[in-house]
């Protein structure tokens, strides 16, 4: 099986990674000279464009951080549709609005091209260990046929319905994430001030009911989780920006049902100013940062 794998960053280069370790053929494709590199090295074979990628393909795996560059990569004048044989699979795993990926799968079946959406969860540490949700978005015949090739980066794949429900789960899903990690944060930084050892908070929260990924995998305090971003800088994670993104998209399907989003709005707000005092690529853990004294 020949796969083509667009966008090679901090979660779309562990992946080929994975798929690359199972033996694998991956034609990959990336803006970013770094990225490419790395790609190089775990023994991928680079091309010049999305399209070229595509050409080798029988399965086409893109993620890439916004609807736009989905819609470029799948629909644009040098997009992959355009090369892709009859009976192909593409796989979006970007997160991005549900209409979107239901425009583009329109299109494919018009080619006779298989396309579902498989956001994931567990971040750059699930992408690394190949133990990443997949939520997929496809009718029951291609959720079967993704699943042999999602099976080699994660490790729970759910079908969640017809195109786009990953998608809607997704959202939900990073909805819940960036509000917890914001607890998360700011019940680390009040423990600190009143003098308790963030090392002790941290294992009383993960031993009762506080507990959540947020304190438990990716602890936004240095030194609590193992590979956390918190102990390296947050830097190679998930972006702050990305989130802020992500939060959007939340707020903005929200709004075209008419359901209230409290308090996903108030962390927006947050982020947003993260993202304004020029932390935009840090890891969304570095919330912390709001409840901290600057730094000397």
């Amino acid at each position: 099986m020949n796969i083509a794998f667009i966008g090679l960053g901090n979660m779309g280069g562990k992946m080929a990674q994975n798929l690359l370790k199972s033996g694998l053929t991956v034609y990959g494709f990336d803006l970013s000279e770094v990225a490419i590199q790395h790609f190089t090295e775990a023994g991928g074979i680079v091309c010049d464009s999305p399209q070229a990628a595509a050409q080798h393909a029988d399965v086409v795996i893109s993620m890439l951080p916004a609807a736009k560059h989905v819609k470029e990569v799948y629909l644009g004048e040098n997009g992959v549709l355009s090369v892709l044989k009859a009976g192909s699979l593409c796989i979006d795993s970007s997160t991005i609005d549900p209409q979107t990926i239901k425009d583009i799968a329109e299109v494919g079946a018009e080619k006779g091209i298989k396309i579902c959406d498989a956001p994931v969860s567990g971040g750059t540490i699930g992408a690394q260990a190949g133990t990443l949700t997949f939520m997929v978005g496809s009718d029951d015949a291609v959720f079967e046929q993704a699943k042999t090739v999602l099976q080699h980066m994660g490790k729970n794949i759910v079908h969640c319905g017809d195109v786009g429900a990953g998608q809607i789960a997704k959202i939900c899903n990073n909805l819940i994430l960036g509000i917890s990690m914001a607890a998360v944060a700011e019940g680390m930084a009040l423990g600190a001030k009143l003098g308790i050892d963030p090392q002790a908070l941290a294992g009383v929260v993960n031993s009762s009911s506080g507990r959540c990924w947020s304190s438990e995998v990716c602890n936004p305090w240095p030194d609590i989780s193992a590979n956390a971003p918190a102990g390296r800088g947050y830097t190679d994670g998930f972006a702050t920006q990305l989130m802020l993104k992500d939060l959007g998209l939340a707020i903005e399907a929200a709004g075209q049902v008419k359901q209230p989003i409290l308090l996903g709005g108030l962390v927006q707000q947050m982020y947003q100013q993260l993202c304004l005092q020029g932390n935009a690529h840090l890891d969304f853990s570095s919330i912390i940062q709001q409840y901290l004294p600057p730094q000397a």
